[in-house]
Order: C-alpha cells, then structure tokens, then sequence
C-alpha cells in the first residue's frame, strides 16, 4: 500500500499542469514515429544525431529486429556490436554490454526500469516482451548518467507504443507480429491496437501477446566434453546419460502478457497512461546428475501487474517542456520443484519516477536536467530464501548539457544519486552518495570522417543482493554470499570512437578502457556448502580493469533498383582483469566477428553471414576454457507493401550446419549450449 500511495501523489501531482496546458501552434513533443532513422537516438529528453555523439551506441529497429527478435531481449540483441548475453536457457537471457552484467546495465523500457528481479540472478528472466518491442537502443556514456549508477556499463531501452506518442491517421491502427520457430517448437504471436477518438486526441490503446515453446533442441552433444570425462570416470548409467544429443529437457515455457492503456495528444501536451500484465511460465535447463546435490525439473513461475504513465507539458522562454515518467510494478515468481512444490518464492514492489526539464536550444546549446526516485521492496522467502527481506531508497540529480563548438560536438552529463539500503532481518542500514560525470567532443577530420573522445567518473553504490546475500539458490545451483561491509564502486573510463560514411559505405571502430577501485564481483571459491551440497560462490571486491574494441562497417557492392547490396563485417573484443592477483574476471565474453553479404532497401532482401567465436582462454580461477565456434545463418524478407511500409515478412535459418557452441558467458555453458538448426518464419505488420 505504501507503493500504492506514493505511486498516486506522484502522478497526480505531475498531471495537474497539463489539465490547463493547451498551446494553439506548437507541435506535439517528444514525437516518435515508427519509421524513425538509426541516426537519430532518442534515450535522452532531446533526439540526437548518432554520428555526432561522443560515444558509441547502437540501434535495432525495423527488418533487423524482425530478424532477431527472439524470446529474451538478452538474445535479441546478443549479435549486436559490443553485446553479448548471459543464456541460462532461451528464456532467461540478460544483455552483457562490454562485459558488463547484472548492476551495471540498466534495462529499461520507454526510459523507466524493467522493475524485475533480473539483475540478482542469471536464471531471472527480464520482464520485458521483445515481441512488443517497437526499437532498442544501446547507449552508454553522458547520456547513460540519466537512468542510475547502475548504467555503468551502458543502458538498453526498449521502446513500444503502449503510451501513444501521437494521433494515428487512421480510424484504427493495428501492428502485429508472429513466429514460428523449429529448434524450439516455438510459435508466439502479438497485436497491438490504436484507436483515435474522434477529434478529442484521445487514443485508445490495447495490446497482448502469447508465446509458446517446447524444449530446444541442440547441435552436437548436449553435455561438454568435460562433464562427458567426468561422466566415463563415475560410470554407471550417468555415463549414458552424458552422450545425450537432441533437446535439452525442461527448457519449454510458456508466455503472456495484456496491456490497455488511455493517452491524451493536443497541441502543446500529451498525458498517457498503461496497465498490463505479464505471465511466464518457464523451465531451467537440467544438468548432469553426478550426486552433486543438484536438483532438477525446476521452474520458475512469473507474475506481474505494472502501471506506466508519461506525461509532456510545452514551456516557454529559455525551456522547451517538462516531461515526467512514472512507472510501478508488483511483481513475484516462485521456484516450483519437480514435485509441483514451492521451493522459493521472489516478492518485488518497485516505483520509480523522473521529471525532465528540457531546455530551448539557443546558440547551438541545448540540454535538460531533472531528478528521478526509485523505490523498492525485495523478499525472498522458502527453503531457500538465500537474499533477506531488503528495501532500498534511491534519490538522483542529473543534467546533460550538449553544445555545438562550429563543426564539433560537446557532451557532459552528470549525477548525484543517494541511495538507502536496509534489511530489517540482518539489522543493517547502509547509505552512499555516489558522484558521476562524464565528457566527451566530436569533431571532424576530413569530409566524411568524425573522431570523438570521452571521459568519465562514476561511482555506484552496492547492491541489496550485494549485500545482503547469503543461502543456496536452487535454480543456480550455488551458495551465494554477499559482505555488507562493501564500499562504493568507483571507476575512470576512456572512450574513443571514428566514424566515417560516403556514397557506399559506412565504419564506425571504437575503443574503451574503465579502470575500477573496489570493483564487485561474484566468484567461486572452490569449497561445497555441506549442508546443500552446492558450490559456494562469494561476491569480492578488489580493483579491476575492463578494456576493448567494437569495429562495424558496410561496403556497397551493387545497386538493383531500390535493393542495395551491401558486405558487412563486425568484430568486438573484451579483456577484463581482477588485479592484484585476482586473474581474469568471470565469464567474459571471447573475441568474436561477424561477416556477411545483405540486401535491403527494396521491397526484398536477405542477409548471409558467417559468426565466428573464438576459443575463450583466458579464464577466471575454476572457469573452465570454451571453444571455439563458427554458425552460419541466412535470412530473406519481404516488405509485400513496398519499402516504405512497416508489414515485413522473414524467413530465416540459423546455424545451418547444426554446429554445437556454447558461450562462455552463461553459467550453463557446459550443460545448456546454444540452439542448433532453428529455422524461423516471422511477420510484422502494421496498417
């Protein structure tokens, strides 16, 4: 109830401005179309041009999102330059950006928090649907100081329509989507309806969504070839068990969400609101049973109920408007064990709410500051309640101001965040205030071609499940133990970044270096917990360095019609170290590259790429080495109504030659490999 209260005097209070906010000329803000250009980012109160920026960020919206939309928004955007992906199964998969996991990326849709328990364990799915998903970008750098501390590593927002940002042409606007997959015996679909109300600039909203999957069938063995050792020493039947090929058991789900929602566009302001509802119901992969006290068959069983509202009110003098976003959400999901039994139980009441207030360009300056609040209330309770009740406070201040020096780009953002973090059960209170900012210039250097160069400082306060943890996790299979006598994170990082485009091509290689005092990890200790039987692991601090590269570019080679023919190649790299003898940090991504051959532009095309990933040597102390993989994936799309209409319809086939590959950044690396031959049918319309 106290979320319930809060969560009304905010929104009432932010919306009784616009009751009388009724501009006769100016232009509805914050517009967002559907057919809006991957040159132009909109994570930041203001649109920017991305050629101009500071810092790499990345964009996936249109045919390319068709293509990859998958069941999680971690393998969504897994081929995206610089992002990787946490695979504990199909359906709990977190974006890892640069290495970075958990605390350090902000997962947001529409600028406000996922408000799920993703970021306290890898078998947590993110409560967000890819299937609605309108856009993603990827941004890091001055801008990412907007959304927490916790945006370190950068931030992913994921866009959908449920607010509607402007009056649909027509009487009633549909967008749809549907897939059909066969690795997983996959079938989901969506729909998404706009209905304007006559000339009142109301727009009646409703969506839902459904998704469907067996278990994911596997190229090659199911198990690694060191568990398969392990299994021939203990003999017996687990050694049969360990030739397995074909579907990994209990990985099948089942997925659904509703949403409706009412918004209000007139001339000089806008005011919207969304209720919806999401349910999932899906399995951890098992493992090997080697008497290890491991469980199997267990699954994990989602709820929940969410409140969106986003409101933009016009100034006037030396500011444009006031934009405010409100989000709360009660969520849980249980732990079920084979025998249909509770195990655990995951309680998550969250708000979070932030006001912008968006300054009027004036000689080529332009910026918007504001404040933002979370929220929040986490319990765990069962067998193995391992995070103790905990609440958390988080109070930010932030700013981002851009400015144009004649040909070159200026940035600098910065953040005050004082955050309260309390378990009434451990009787702990901590409080930090935790200072960022960050800097960075774009400039040309010869026509076509754009160096840019950034800075930051950031701090980041510890975590509840930092904290606070201690106890076995069945659907991890640890012990995981936090220190609540943790210090703040602090880091430095450099960025540098060259862009260039012509008649026929376009690159973009960038390089980044963080160097972190009192860096947080989880790591395994190599001693069993001898009670449950599981392995221990414990969250350290120690000093770290994280550095790498992204490249991208495309090649014009042939120009048919509308169709442009284009070789495109990608490649990124992360070295991350835990130093004063740490060794390597766990479960860092290996060098990958991405080359291929596409057609687009036209009302067909296609795309066939080789991926390529190397053997991941450099390992964390009881890592054990990854090897080496190369998928090949083909795709072809139609755009049945011309290239200018949204209605998309793809075929593709991935890891055509049913190759067996794991990626070294899943905690299930050695019994959960990446799907094999999976051939997927996908449409997106809109009309």
């Amino acid at each position: 109830m106290r979320f319930l209260r809060s969560a009304s005097l905010v929104t009432i209070a932010a919306f009784m401005p616009l009751a009388a906010a009724q501009a006769d000329d100016a232009p509805p803000p914050d517009s967002l179309h559907g057919d809006l250009g991957t040159d132009i980012i909109v994570t930041a109160p203001f649109a920017r041009d991305r050629f101009s920026l500071p810092t790499a960020v990345g964009v996936l919206q249109g045919p390319a999102l068709t293509r990859e939309v998958r069941s999680s928004i971690g393998e969504t955007l897994a081929r995206q330059p610089g992002v990787s992906a946490s695979w504990f199964g199909p359906n709990a998969s977190r974006p890892i950006l640069r290495g970075f996991e958990g605390e350090r990326v902000r997962v947001l849709t529409d600028g406000i928090g996922s408000f799920d328990v993703s970021n306290t364990s890898v078998d947590h799915a993110v409560a967000i649907n890819p299937l609605l998903a309108d856009r993603v970008e990827i941004v890091r750098g001055p801008a990412s100081l907007l959304y927490g501390s916790a945006a370190i590593g950068g931030v992913v927002n994921v866009t959908d329509r449920r607010i509607a940002r402007e009056v649909p042409d027509e009487p009633v606007h549909i967008d749809a989507s549907g897939t059909l997959a066969s690795a997983a015996k996959e079938r989901g679909g969506g729909a998404a309806v706009d209905v304007p109300l006559g000339a009142t600039g109301l727009v009646l909203h409703a969506d839902g969504s459904f998704l469907q999957t067996g278990d994911y069938r596997t190229g090659g063995y199911i198990f690694s070839e060191s568990l398969r050792m392990q299994a021939e020493a203990a003999g017996g039947a687990v050694a049969e068990q360990a030739q397995a090929r074909g579907r990994v058991q209990n990985t099948d789900a089942r997925t659904w969400d509703a949403a409706g929602g009412l918004s209000f566009i007139g001339a000089g302001g806008s005011i919207g609101f969304a209720v919806s509802r999401l349910e999932s119901n899906y399995g951890i992969p098992n493992g090997m049973d080697l008497g290890d006290g491991g469980e199997a068959d267990i699954r994990l069983d989602l709820k929940q109920t969410r409140i969106d509202a986003r409101a933009a009110v016009p100034l006037g003098g030396g500011f444009e408007r006031l934009t405010f976003r409100f989000g709360w959400a009660d969520y849980r999901h249980d732990e079920v064990e084979a025998d249909g039994a509770i195990g655990t139980s995951f309680f998550n009441q969250a708000l979070e709410a932030r006001v912008e207030l968006v300054q009027a360009e004036r000689s080529g300056w332009k910026g918007a500051s504001g404040a933002q609040f979370l929220s929040r209330r986490f319990e765990a309770a069962g067998e193995e309640a391992y995070i103790p009740l905990n609440l958390t406070d988080q109070t930010g201040l932030f700013t981002l101001q851009q400015f144009e020096l004649g040909a070159a780009t200026a940035e600098v953002g910065g953040r005050w965040e004082h955050t309260n973090v309390r378990s009434p059960v451990v009787g702990v209170r901590r409080s930090f205030d935790s200072f960022s900012l960050a800097a960075g210039v774009s400039f040309p250097l010869a026509e076509g071609w754009r160096l840019a160069l950034s800075g930051s400082h950031s701090e980041r306060a510890p975590s509840a499940e930092e904290l606070f943890a201690n106890g076995a996790h069945a659907a991890t299979g640890a012990v995981e133990i936090g220190n609540p006598d943790f210090v703040k994170e602090r880091s430095i990082g450099a960025e540098a970044v060259l862009r260039g485009r012509g008649a026929g091509w376009r690159v973009e290689v960038s390089g980044f270096f963080s160097r972190f005092n009192d860096f947080i990890y989880l790591s395994p200790t190599g001693e069993t917990d001898d009670e449950s039987g599981l392995p221990i692991f414990e969250y350290r601090q120690l000093p770290a360095r994280y550095w790498g590269f992204e490249a991208e570019g495309a090649l014009t080679v042939a120009e048919l019609g509308e169709t442009r023919v284009e070789l495109t190649a990608l490649a990124d790299m992360v070295r991350a170290d835990i130093l004063d003898g740490g060794g390597p940090v766990p479960r860092i991504p290996a060098f990958r590259m991405i080359g291929g051959i596409e057609a687009s532009g036209g009302a067909f095309g296609g795309r066939l790429e080789a991926e390529h990933v190397t053997r991941q040597t450099r390992i964390a102390t009881f890592e054990t080495e990854t090897p080496a993989y190369t998928l090949i994936n083909a795709s072809v799309n139609w755009r049945p109504f011309g290239a200018d209409n949204g209605t998309t319809v793809s075929l593709s086939a991935n890891n055509i030659f049913d190759v067996e590959a794991r990626r070294h950044s899943s905690f299930l690396k050695d019994v959960a490999p990446l799907p094999g031959r999976d051939f997927r049918l996908s449409l997106r319309a809109s009309f």
